[in-house]
Order: structure tokens, then sequence, then C-alpha cells
């Protein structure tokens, strides 16, 4: 007897094609080119005018030389440039690398080359930049977006982006990729030591999640979609492909203010939008008159540190339905979700609060995610007290980290992605996180490693130890706090020293507060970090 395996069934064109989200705005420019697609102040574009502006980058990236598996490097806030970029690149077979804007420009052009740019499209707010990447890499091609009224209008040794795809036929004959494992895109995240690493995600993967996206918020067909969240954090989610696979609007913000975001909630109908904890606490702290005149139900989905019980319960006030989201950039954002139930709606305010702000369970297209020893890969028992490392497994896992294989060996070790963060799992299923393992402070959505921050303190001729820490913040979830020993018979200012790590970080890497003083210390001399966490957010009050 023979099995139905053996009868030689095998794949060919008609019964299948390999996966990728870049072939959800074909569709919606096929099925709804009448649909509005971008706004962005004065510009309006439906989707068959997106559709022939991507295909026209693509094309014009061709005829510059981009060719597949070259990477094209993006600087641009969230402007219709950044929703083109995600379909036209990719269409060329490049990977497209989103640069995080916030970023200080030593790591931004260790980016451009680990990566090995082969073009970078930039915003002519960010020119500094520019000119410096030009000076480095004389092969870079610049190509300058001047979105709005930013200054100044055009980069020297640049072109223009307009004049870029103006140059360029409308009807790029783009193909699927030849294989759906091929990298779509290049997205660099902070570790705590060492240069940052280069996240490689896949077609497949970005496909699937984009998809796990409509499901997880039942997003119905046409959503009005609010950029409040950087496309340049793990592109945007996942959501510009989202967007466009139910063939919605994507309501343009060139940068985030809570009285803007609520004139476009109430003038563009927005129904959904993301954002760090910062963007949610932001709007529900907002005066209330800045909401008048919104009466339908916004959904938003929170991903970071878990939101304040008082700002879920500020949003649901606000007929703001959220969803909290846990994930990293390895498992191209939000990998689970906090998913609502029924039964919850009997609990008090605070309780629902609670339970909302938990990681939750694994999206509807990630194959796992588990609370597991980290040594025995043994799961954890369910009694929210034993703790154990979150780990994902599935098709929502990046390829692996660029040129980089022990780090890529070591995050897969026993068949799992480790992720770092220590958790629980409580008697219904929900993943809880308790800490961090990796010394890393979120704020405002940005991932700050400790261990940076110690180092840039440590090269002040005055610090003879330092400890960074997470401490609360009402504003940003997290900022770091530093503690300092002083070297013997050296006085200096809590002034003096953010003055000096301003020099070396980026502004949202730069301790909010400095204590002095002796640190607890183990016999071996290691600094005890867990004693300097227990009091961080009372001591000195």
């Amino acid at each position: 007897m023979t099995s139905i395996f053996d009868h030689g069934l095998a794949r060919n064109a008609a019964n299948y094609e390999a996966l990728t989200p870049i072939d959800f705005i074909t569709r919606a420019a096929e099925v709804y080119p009448d649909r509005l697609a971008v706004v962005h102040g004065d510009i309006r574009r439906n989707w068959g005018q997106t559709y022939e502006r991507v295909r026209r980058l693509a094309g014009a990236l061709a005829q510059a030389g981009v060719q597949r598996g070259d990477t094209v490097a993006v600087m641009l806030p969230n402007i219709p440039a950044m929703i083109e970029a995600h379909f036209g690149v990719p269409m060329t077979g490049a990977v497209l690398n989103t640069l995080n804007t916030r970023l200080d420009e030593s790591s931004l052009l260790f980016m451009l080359e680990h990566g090995e740019a082969r073009a970078l499209i930039i915003d002519t707010e960010y020119h500094k930049l520019a000119e410096k990447a030009l000076a480095r890499f004389p092969n870079l091609r610049v190509i300058s977006v001047h979105d709005l009224e930013t200054t100044p209008k055009s980069i020297a040794g640049a072109v223009d982006y307009e004049d870029f795809l103006a140059a360029a036929a409308p009807d790029y004959d783009w193909q699927p990729p030849t294989d759906e494992w091929d990298a779509i895109a290049l997205n660099y995240t902070s570790g705590t030591t060492g240069d940052p690493k280069g996240v490689v995600y896949h077609h497949r993967g970005a496909y699937l999640n984009a998809i796990s996206n409509i499901l997880e918020w039942d997003m119905p067909k046409h959503p009005v979609y609010l950029w409040t969240l950087p496309l340049f954090h793990c592109n945007g989610w996942c959501f510009a492909w989202t967007v466009a696979a139910r063939a919605g609007v994507n309501v343009c913000l060139r940068k985030f203010d809570p009285e803007t975001v609520f004139d476009l909630i109430r003038r563009e109908g927005v129904t959904h939008y993301c954002g760090a904890p910062i963007v949610q606490s932001a709007l529900a702290n907002a005066p209330v008159h800045l909401r008048e005149g919104i009466h339908h139900t916004v959904y938003t989905m929170v991903a970071g540190a878990s939101p304040a019980p008082a700002v879920i319960a500020s949003m649901r006030e606000m007929g703001f339905d959220l969803t909290h989201a846990y994930g990293l950039t390895e498992v191209y954002g939000p990998a689970a979700a906090c998913a609502y139930q029924q039964a919850w709606d009997e609990l008090d305010e605070d309780s629902r609060a609670t339970r909302m702000a938990r990681q939750g369970v694994r999206y509807h297209l990630q194959a796992g995610l588990s609370v597991r020893d980290p040594e025995t890969m043994e799961p954890v028992a369910p009694n929210e007290s034993q703790i154990g490392e979150i780990m994902f497994r599935g098709n929502i896992c990046m390829k692996g980290y660029l040129k980089n294989e022990s780090a890529t060996r070591d995050a897969f070790r026993g068949g799992w992605f480790h992720t770092g963060d220590l958790g629980v799992l409580t008697p219904d299923g929900y993943v809880r996180i308790k800490d961090r393992s990796k010394d890393i402070i979120i704020s405002g959505g940005e991932n700050i490693s400790s261990i940076e921050v110690e180092d840039a303190l440590y090269r002040h001729p005055a610090v003879a130890a330092a400890a960074v820490v997470a401490m609360s913040d009402p504003k940003w979830g997290e900022t770091p706090c530093a503690y300092v020993e002083l070297k013997p018979d050296i006085e200096v200012t809590e002034q003096e020293i953010i003055a000096h790590c301003r020099v070396l970080l980026a502004g949202f890497k730069v301790p909010k507060v400095i204590r002095f003083g002796p640190l607890p210390k183990t016999s071996t001399g290691k600094i005890q970090k867990f004693e300097l966490r227990k009091n961080v957010d009372t001591a000195g009050k």
C-alpha cells in the first residue's frame, strides 16, 4: 500500500508561489485602485497612484544598479516615502534597512557600513548624516526626500526623490522572491555589549506577521491607520504591509503630538493606531477638550513596558480599546498579545487592567510562546511563581543576526528563540514578564543598554565605579538612573556628569538622575545591581 506522499504531486507554477507581503499592495491596487491609501498634509493618494509610485521607486533603484540581496537604507519619518520604501525596495529583491532617526551619528554610520548599504533614502532634516555618509562611503547612492516645510530643500551630492521616481517607468515588472526565505528587511537592535546587531527578516515571516496583526485585531477592510508608531521600529511592527492587505488608509504623522493626533483621529476618522507606553500615556493625560468630537471606537495596541493600570483605565474611559502586545525586534515586533477574555468584563477596573497588562499568549501565526529554564529547556509550571526565560518558536522569528554566527547560534539554542526576558506563566496560560536578564532599559519604546551608559560614565575622570538601572517614569515608562562612586578626593556635580554623558550618548540614553555614594558589591567586587533596583524608585524621596 502506498502513501499519498508517494504519488509525485510536486510543486509547480500553478500551485505554489513564495509568500511575500509585497503582493498585498498589488491586490489593493487591482481591487480598490480608487480607494484612499495615503494622507499626509495636503497629499491624498489612492491605492492605484501609490502602487504606481512604488513601482517607479523599484524601477529607479534597479536602474541605479540595486540588485537582489543589496541593502537599501532609509532614514525617514512616518511620511509617504517611508511607506513606499516598504514595497519598492523589496520589489527589486533588495533588503530594506530602516534607520532609527533618534540614534547618534556614529551608530548610524556603523549600520550603513555593516549592512553594506548600496543606497540611502534620507529626509533632508537629517542632511548632516547624509553629508558624512557621502564623505565616508563615496559609492553610496543618496536620494533625498524634501517633505513639507523641512530644511534644507536638498542635499549636495544627492538626487531628489521625486526626480528619482520621475525618471523611471510606472510599470516595473516585479516578481515574487525565488524563495520566501529571502531577506526582506534588516533592523538593528541594541545589545548589552558591543555594536548593534543586525536582525534579518524574511518574506515569509513579514507576510505571516502582517496577517497575524489582522487576526489579532479583527481588523476589517479599509481601516484608517494612524502612524504614531515609528516605521523604523521593526518595520512599524509589519503594519505597513497589514494596512495594504486590508486596503486601508495610511494617515502619516511626521512628529507625535497629542493635539495633532486627536485632530487627525477626529478629521480622518482614525480607527487604529499603535504606540509605546509614552504615546498612550500622553494621550490619556492630555486635556479633555482635545478629544471632544471623537465618538467612535479607536483601537490601539501598546508594547514595551507594561502600561500602568491607570493608563489602561483612562483609555477605556476615552472609548479607546487597548490591546497589550509583546515582542522584540527579533520576532518582527509583536509576536504575542494579551488576548482579552469576556469574563474580565465582570472584574473591577484595577483587576481588569492588571490582567490586560500581561504579555499574553502567542500570536495567531507564531508557532510557540513558552517560559522555560534556559539551561534544561524544561517549561516552568503555570503557577505564576516559577521564573524562567520567555522564548518564541515559529515562522515569526528572524533568520538570524547579520555576520554574527555565534550570536545567532546562542539565540536559537535548544530549538527556541531566547528573548533574554525573565517571566512566569499564569494558571490561565498567560505570560507575564518579571525582569530582564539583559540589562536593557525600555524608555519611550526605545531600548537602552545599561552597559553602554555605564561605559560612558566610566570615561569621566572622576568616576571610580558606575551602575545603571531602570527607574520608573510617568512619561517615558522607564529612564536610566545612574549610581556613581567617585574616586577619592574628587568632587563633581550631577549636572557635570549628565553633561559628560550628553557628549557620548544619544539624548534618550542620558541618565536623568545621578546618585552618588559607595556601590553594593560582592566579595569578588561585582556590583550588586539587584540591591540598587530594590530602592531605585524611592531613594532620595
